[in-house]
């Protein structure tokens, strides 16, 4: 029995799901499962509707609902101090930095109390300095009215400042719908676009917008375009994918003279243009997808500025190629590529390239003039940081904006001038009930793993802090898709190292933190390297003395809650706890799959188990739900939302039934389950702090801290 268990003693007798026995064919091979009945044969309609949920699925998740909260009742006072603690760092009537577009700055601002943004404008003089008075476009607190969810995606003026579009998610699921409103009389327009990404895109005339429809799969397949002159029309399909495999995004260039249509599957993109001045234009394709090469475009002046691998470039390069001639024999290296150093995005003026990069886990700008190739590194100071470029919409300017923290150091955004290369401080992220940066100590260490590798890991923690194994580790991790965790500020994070944690984020293997090859290592049949890493950070600490074994509650969600299963059946003795959010851990089933929404863009990333007998062998020896065993599991809470495409509720709920049949005097094994919430759990930026209170509380008990 886990050391831990006591603590979480609950009176009540946890929920056990009835086994019924189901098998599914994946290539030659029969997955056996149990609990496969927890999958609502009806889950499209549940995307749309929670509330036609099979009963008797919707009794067993209310069920771990009641287990969890009275497992967790002891910490109800306590979650209540989390909640207000972390209220306490928010400025209620926080509001953006101006984004100025022609006569107006367009930003979004709170009033206090609420929930959702306001999305305001104000007329301003050729120099930037207010003209006028600020003017509400858009009320997020009042749409949000009478909807236990409610999520804004893009919110758009068009480019005649005349009307605002918008997007709205009221189910978690991810479909929006899109409205239009004449800013000058508030009107809406009788406008239907339903089953829409959350991006959109306007024509440069701003007679029509380009939006994305998802498939009742819930994939985005199909560009569409809606005339403003039109009310109820037919849907105009511009292009459809047809590869199953590839999902759309739309965007716009820097400049805002071309829409780019972009196909991708995690490893291989295509795009196509679409001249913003002349939309009724068919699209154009700038290269024709060859499996494993990526690209990504921008534009200024006559050139295209293109982010690609192609030639090798595993850590990315930038070529450029004359608008007359786009393809790809007339690229040419702009940027060459460094090994080690990953080009992560650019950003264009009318006289300056901007990019990011990343190089030994720390990333950094270069501003480069156009005209002679000079160019210049802007100066971050720190041992462990987060830093990124911020959208503008002014093309022709000198002026770049950044945001910058540590993570000890709140939010700070820099107005950047690119020939004087002075900055100018334009907002710090206030925390309203103090926070002094100085009282918190941030490392950047590096773990050593079996096969040689050193992993890096940031830290932070309150300043006198003993190095004698006694503190508690909350241990983050993801380490998937080349998603690179940054050493940021978290103001909910200070309730933890206040209470003497330590918050270590291990940038494993699966992630760039390295480069890309960071990232290609540990996908497909390499992807055991990125549990493999997060042990040896879990170690690497021990070994430290920052902590000791069962002092180490390990973190992640989506892909993380993936690591979290993971490292559980292999190493469950060094961690006291975990925390797995809307984990994806039935790797296999989801795989084998290809009706649910993600499974076929994934394979690049996971295998097809169906197809590749490797991919199968790999999967099944390391997905959390397929090798639960009888062992000392250390408590764990996890979360599931109802309605989340990306990792659908039934992957969590399994999971906890297999836990709790094979290993019941273990644990204990908590499940929540948002019954009106999809992927991001809880919307609004009060309602999420509830969340993040109960995993907050659940690693300060598995701490065994008072």
């Amino acid at each position: 029995m886990p050391p831990n268990l006591p603590l979480f003693f609950a009176t009540n007798t946890p929920p056990r799901a009835e086994k019924r026995p189901h098998t599914t064919p994946c290539g030659p091979h029969l997955i056996s499962d149990d609990y496969a009945w927890l999958r609502d044969e009806n889950w499209r309609a549940v995307m749309h509707d929670p509330h036609v949920l099979a009963q008797d699925i919707r009794d067993h998740l209310l069920a771990e609902n009641t287990y969890c909260d009275q497992a967790m009742a002891d910490t109800s006072e306590l979650q209540e101090t989390l909640v207000a603690e972390m209220r306490g760092r928010i400025r209620e009537d926080d509001a953006d930095v101006p984004c100025e577009d022609g006569p107006f700055s367009y930003f979004t601002r709170y009033n206090a109390g609420a929930e959702h943004p306001l999305y305001v404008r104000q007329p301003i003089r050729p120099d930037g300095q207010p003209n006028g008075e600020t003017e509400v476009l858009l009320d997020g607190e009042a749409l949000s009215k009478g909807s236990d969810y409610f999520d804004l995606g893009e919110v758009m003026h068009s480019p005649d400042h005349r009307f605002l579009a918008y997007a709205v998610d009221r189910q978690g699921s991810e479909y929006y719908d899109i409205q239009i409103i004449e800013l000058d009389s508030g009107i809406e327009r009788p406008v239907s676009i339903n089953n829409a990404s959350a991006d959109f895109v306007w024509s440069g005339d701003s007679a029509s917008i380009f939006w994305i429809w998802r498939d009742d799969n819930n994939r985005p397949k199909e560009v569409r375009r809606h005339h403003l002159d039109e009310a109820i029309a037919p849907p105009k399909p511009l292009y459809r994918e047809a590869d199953e495999g590839f999902f759309l995004s739309l965007s716009c260039t820097r400049d805002r003279n071309f829409i780019l249509i972009e196909a991708n599957d995690h490893s291989t993109s295509e795009v196509r243009i679409i001249d913003a001045h002349n939309p009724d234009h068919s699209p154009v394709v700038i290269a024709p997808r060859s499996v494993g090469v990526e690209y990504h475009i921008d534009h200024a002046g006559d050139h295209f500025y293109i982010l690609t691998n192609t030639d090798g470039a595993e850590d990315f390069k930038i070529v450029t190629a004359p608008d007359h001639t786009p393809t790809p024999e007339y690229w040419q290296d702009f940027i060459p590529a460094s090994p080690g150093v990953r080009r992560l995005e650019q950003q264009l003026f009318k006289d300056y390239h901007v990019r990011l990069e990343r190089a030994d886990a720390l990333p950094r700008i270069i501003v480069r003039r156009i005209t002679d190739g000079s160019e210049y590194t802007i100066k971050i100071d720190g041992a462990a940081y987060a830093l990124g470029l911020v959208p503008l919409l002014d093309f022709d300017t000198r002026r770049l904006r950044f945001a910058s923290s540590s993570m000890a150091q709140p939010r700070q955004v820099f107005d950047f001038d690119m020939d004087s290369q002075n900055r100018t401080l334009r907002k710090t992220q206030e925390i309203p009930s103090g926070h002094n940066s100085a009282d918190y100590c941030v490392e950047r260490i590096f773990a050593d793993t079996k096969d040689g590798e050193t992993v890096p890991l940031s830290l932070v923690y309150r300043k006198g802090l003993k190095r004698d194994g006694s503190a508690p580790v909350l241990l983050y991790g993801y380490g998937s898709y080349g998603i690179t965790m940054s050493a940021g500020f978290s103001a909910p994070r200070l309730s933890l190292l206040d209470r003497g944690f330590i918050y270590a984020i291990a940038h494993v293997r699966g992630s760039e933190a390295k480069g890309h090859g960071w990232y290609t290592a540990a996908k497909g049949a390499g992807k055991p390297k990125t549990f493999h890493d997060f042990i040896a950070s879990a170690q690497t600490l021990i070994d430290l003395k920052y902590t000791s074994q069962g002092k180490i509650i390990a973190m992640g969600g989506s892909a993380g809650g993936l690591l979290v299963g993971a490292v559980l059946n292999m190493a469950p003795e060094l961690f006291g706890g975990a925390i797995a959010a809307v984990p994806f851990v039935d790797v296999l089933n989801t795989m084998n799959d290809e009706t649910l929404p993600l499974t076929p863009p994934e394979w690049p990333e996971w295998g097809n188990p169906a197809q590749d007998p490797e991919a199968y062998d790999v999967i099944r020896n390391y997905s959390p739900y397929d090798n639960v065993r009888t062992t000392a599991y250390p408590p764990l809470l996890v979360t599931a939302g109802l309605t989340d495409p990306r990792v659908t509720y039934w992957e969590p709920a399994k999971w906890v039934a297999k836990l709790r049949d094979r290993a019941p005097k273990a644990g204990p094994y908590l499940l929540k389950t948002e019954m009106q919430a999809g992927h991001g759990g809880l919307s609004g930026r009060f309602e999420g702090l509830k969340t993040t209170a109960l995993e907050y509380a659940f690693a300060i008990k598995a701490a065994g801290i008072a």
